[in-house]
């Protein structure tokens, strides 16, 4: 089988571009029915920390894989990423694993890409600000993505961490050519932002800050860190809430996350495919809840091996 460090798919140039393209037609598979991927199971051996596996199987595609991914929020004091994990890309027909790489890459960089293309079918397509809360990995590949579909004039970025906002500031200026305002609090983000993304850690007893007035009329939120930044009644005052996985949500739900969400309006692949409509007016004030699917990891890594191939990247390992 063939191994992928982080070092070996970062190596091989795959744009956003190309990954917002094969998430969306994963989208459509899932929204056509033609995807088995059960809600992940997971443990918790710190508290807010994960280990989760997912697995996922697309059939139109004719795809299989599962990641295995820790998200370790006391990580960052000791100099290691929050998000680390492997991913398993199986031969469909045998089972037998085609590659194992490194799976931090593809979730920050199909994290990013459900976001745009979730704000593709949701945000108002003149949005020109964008508000980042928490700029670590997530907030970068998410602001990337954005702006591959969007014409950004502007960002706002917070974090908790002042020289993180500073140095964030200083990267996306020079990797997107974008200016990027530091504020002093999230409700600077919040206020007149077109797109709201909150990207700290997930939190299973959050102290969220973000009031319901502070979110403009026609704008769009995408909480990558579950409702940790977001009161009760700044959800509730959507006039579209949407997620990913409803049952996927539920589960979540079930163990003791997201205890005041509003009802989910759709899936974000019944919107892709066209089953319901997305943004409907100027006005609508819309959330996007996505919380990562096992779809979205193998599709990824599926182009990520077919061009390792191409290239020669990688190392042949023994099973």
């Amino acid at each position: 089988m063939l191994y992928l460090s982080r070092k070996d798919v970062e190596s091989l140039g795959i744009s956003m571009k190309e990954i917002i393209s094969v998430v969306e037609a994963g989208l459509r598979e899932k929204g056509y029915g033609m995807v088995e991927m059960p809600p992940k199971p997971g443990i918790h051996p710190r508290p807010d920390s994960f280990i989760h596996a997912m697995p996922a199987y697309l059939k139109g595609m004719d795809l299989a894989g599962i990641k295995w991914v820790a998200g370790y929020p006391e990580n960052r004091k000791k100099g290691l990423p929050y998000i680390t994990g492997l991913f398993i890309l199986n031969d469909p027909d045998t089972g037998i694993p085609l590659s194992v790489m490194d799976a931090s890459w593809i979730t920050a960089m199909r994290t990013g890409a459900v976001t745009a293309i979730s704000a593709k079918y949701l945000a108002r397509k003149e949005s020109k600000t964008l508000g980042i809360i928490g700029c670590g990995v997530q907030g970068r590949s998410n602001a990337e993505a954005l702006s591959a579909i969007f014409d950004l004039s502007e960002i706002r970025a917070y974090d908790v961490n002042p020289d993180a906002a500073e140095k964030y500031r200083k990267e996306i200026k020079f990797k997107l050519g974008i200016d990027v305002n530091v504020m002093k609090s999230p409700r600077e983000v919040v206020e007149g932002s077109d797109i709201v993304v909150t990207a700290g850690p997930i939190l299973k007893d959050p102290k969220p800050v973000i009031e319901a007035e502070w979110f403009k009329n026609g704008g769009f939120a995408a909480p990558l860190d579950f409702d940790s930044y977001w009161k009760p009644s700044a959800m509730h005052s959507m006039d579209k809430f949407v997620t990913d996985d409803k049952n996927q949500l539920m589960y979540y739900k079930s163990i003791g996350y997201f205890r005041e969400i509003p009802e989910v309006y759709a899936e974000l692949d019944e919107i892709v495919v066209g089953k319901k409509p997305g943004r409907e007016s100027d006005s609508e004030r819309i959330m996007a809840m996505n919380l990562g699917l096992a779809i979205h990891d193998v599709v990824v890594a599926d182009l990520i091996y077919r061009k390792a191939r191409e290239m020669g990247i990688g190392t042949e390992l023994e099973l």
